[in-house]
């Protein structure tokens, strides 16, 4: 079959759009999980399941990057990626409970399934150590979560933790196994770049717009008063911030940085794979904070509502922190001052309503991209120095 190098078009194709629609209800069903026990255990939980999807979608990724998603047998493999990913996603509401097994199974279908087509398509090629490494890298986490699954209880949290720390260390270690060696990240140089960060970038798309429509639901169920209003207005320009920071001069500046950098690789791996964790991440917390702001605008601001309301942006700008930096070389300091503003306004939460935390979290949020835009007219290459 044809790798994606030798397609006429390294655009991200209608099919991997179609692929998307799975992760959409995915996402929604991560933030309704969250949303319905403020608790940190519950938060604990929701983040290791978000973690196991981000994780299948980003590995289905790489492997849209390297092989072509329009050829008839991977798109095959694809459709079976979609149908078990649809299977985790109806049972994260569930995934610690009765429908564990499900969960577990349905990621070990996506995982083992797809790089075992990797490991057969490649053989003889450069990738094909890589694919043979990842394998032997999955084959023990995905015992490790259907055990937890059959499990359950206290064992399945235990295994299923050590599952996901397994899954974190791969790419990090270089798929180490002995006997076969590491992968080194310039073994991964054939990707391209601009087609990986445009995937992310739709991956982004994705968080926003269910926190838009969280958001719009959430409005539509409450009187149409002032506070509410307010809130509903201030939900909205808070995923207009999101959007305005990740989208309006490094997104751009970042796929073309990638894809001229002379290893690729390495970039992939950590400002794609590890550093859009924890920026998805932040735009769910934030889709469940602008919920409760709007359910509940005036009075005593809950240590939930605070945690929700100030750890969304705080994860958003960290993960973007990560990410310029891994990308740029260099710290931002508009992002570094707003995640301080950010500590300084945990420690105020009492003293201020849902809506007045919901604002003050907003101001921090614009002042970002407004920083940016000064920074960039005093220096000669905008698009790549933020300070």
């Amino acid at each position: 079959m044809r790798d994606r190098t030798a397609a006429t078009s390294t655009k991200v194709s209608f099919f991997e759009l179609f692929f998307d629609l799975v992760f959409v209800f995915a996402v929604t069903q991560l933030s309704h999980r969250l949303l319905g026990e403020l608790t940190p255990g519950n938060a604990l939980q929701t983040g290791l399941l978000l973690l196991a999807v981000w994780w299948c979608w980003m590995y289905t990724t790489w492997a849209t990057n390297w092989f072509d998603p329009d050829h008839p047998v991977f798109r095959m493999v694809l459709t079976g990626v979609m149908l078990a990913g649809l299977l985790m996603a109806t049972a994260i509401p569930e995934a610690f409970e009765e429908r564990a097994l499900w969960f577990a199974l349905g990621y070990t279908a996506v995982q083992v399934g797809r790089t075992l087509y990797g490991v057969l398509v490649t053989r003889g090629t450069p990738l094909g150590p890589t694919f043979q490494r990842i394998l032997c890298w999955f084959v023990p986490s995905c015992a490790l979560w259907i055990a937890g699954g059959t499990l359950g209880g206290t064992a399945l949290v235990a295994l299923w933790v050590a599952a996901a720390l397994i899954d974190l260390a791969g790419p990090s270690s270089g798929y180490f196994v002995p006997g076969l060696g590491r992968s080194a990240t310039s073994d991964w140089s054939s990707i391209d770049g601009a087609h990986m960060a445009e995937r992310c970038q739709l991956f982004v798309i994705i968080a926003l717009g269910e926190s838009v429509l969280l958001t719009g639901v959430t409005y539509a169920k409450h009187p149409y008063g002032a506070a509410a209003t307010a809130a509903f207005a201030l939900a909205f320009l808070s995923s207009v911030a999101f959007w305005w920071i990740y989208f309006d001069r490094t997104a751009e500046a970042s796929a073309e940085a990638i894809a001229t950098c002379p290893d690729p690789g390495r970039v992939g791996r950590n400002a794609y794979t590890y550093g859009h964790l924890p920026i998805v991440a932040g735009i769910i917390v934030a889709a469940v904070a602008d919920e409760l702001v709007i359910a509940h605008p005036t009075g005593h601001t809950t240590a939930g509502t605070a945690a929700a309301v100030l750890g969304g942006a705080g994860l958003f700008l960290t993960g973007h922190l990560l990410f310029t930096r891994t990308v740029f070389g260099h710290w931002s300091r508009p992002r570094l001052t707003a995640l301080a503003l950010l500590a300084a306004l945990a420690f105020a939460h009492p003293l201020l309503s849902p809506i007045l935390l919901a604002f003050a979290a907003l101001l921090v949020l614009a002042m970002v991209p407004v920083w940016d835009l000064a920074s960039s007219r005093r220096t000669e290459e905008p698009e790549v120095d933020f300070d």
